[in-house]
């Protein structure tokens, strides 16, 4: 029992110093936007690594998801006589939650564990350590431009799976099952509405870019510098992100109002 509550302890204190040193490297983060110089080309190279190299995942998986859930709700709606919801229900379910949230998760698994792995395998081999010795800061260098990119990207990529996504379920909707596609334009039309839902996918979006970036930069300059220790902060990203999407969405969804 003495052992049980012992580790229960060591446990606990080891997550909230895990907390405390997240939040300071986040800190670090912050100050390193102002801090001269740029590193504008670094962030450039970043953005182009975590946005347009997802581009060609983002769009299929959303056009695929926009299918499947036409064809879904098509069906469901049918057995009530209204399915001229189609493009309401498609527009609201994606724009709100959908969207953000797997967009969110599909770049995690790309772009989020390739930034943690690159700056791993950069501690692995004594980068880190070189920059340190010529007197650069590699959380400025490596880190804060990283961080940036895919804070910048997501907004742009949850758009992106929206917009393949909605025209997904039109071409099941009206090409597939016959629904009139201005019945479907009109509906999607009348129940988004800009503030309250793409304004809330929009924020959802940048908050997840926000966390992403913060976790997959610090995972990758406390990893251990071996090539097992570069492994376990990839996966560690990955699943660490990924919650902290879906808890964070959950919260921003409350605080909303919905």
């Amino acid at each position: 029992m003495t052992a049980a509550i012992r580790n229960l302890g060591a446990n606990a204190i080891s997550m909230i110093e895990s907390m405390g040193q997240l939040a300071v490297f986040g800190g670090s983060i912050t100050s390193s936007l102002v801090k001269p110089p740029t590193r504008f080309r670094f962030f450039l190279r970043a953005l182009y690594d975590a946005g347009v190299l997802s581009v060609a995942l983002i769009a299929l998986s959303g056009f695929t998801v926009g299918m499947v859930l036409g064809l879904q709700l098509y069906t469901t709606l049918t057995r009530f006589g209204a399915e001229e919801g189609l493009g309401a229900v498609v527009g609201i379910a994606l724009v709100r939650e959908l969207g953000p949230v797997v967009c969110g998760l599909l770049v995690t698994g790309r772009a989020g564990s390739a930034v943690t792995a690159e700056i791993g395998s950069m501690k692995a081999t004594e980068q880190l350590d070189g920059l340190r010795m010529m007197a650069i800061d590699p959380i400025h260098f490596v880190a804060m431009p990283r961080a940036l990119a895919l804070t910048l990207a997501m907004p742009l990529l949850n758009a992106l799976f929206i917009v393949f996504a909605i025209a997904g379920a039109f071409v099941i909707g009206v090409s597939n099952q016959g629904l009139d596609g201005g019945v479907y334009m009109s509906g999607l039309e009348n129940a988004v509405r800009f503030v309250d839902d793409v304004g809330q996918s929009m924020l959802k979006s940048l908050v997840f870019g926000m966390l992403l970036g913060l976790v997959a930069t610090y995972k990758g300059h406390m990893c251990s510098p071996d090539a097992e220790g570069v492994a376990r902060a990839t996966t560690s990203t990955v699943v660490t992100a990924s919650v902290v999407i879906l808890l964070s969405d959950y919260v921003i969804t409350a605080l909303w109002g919905v």
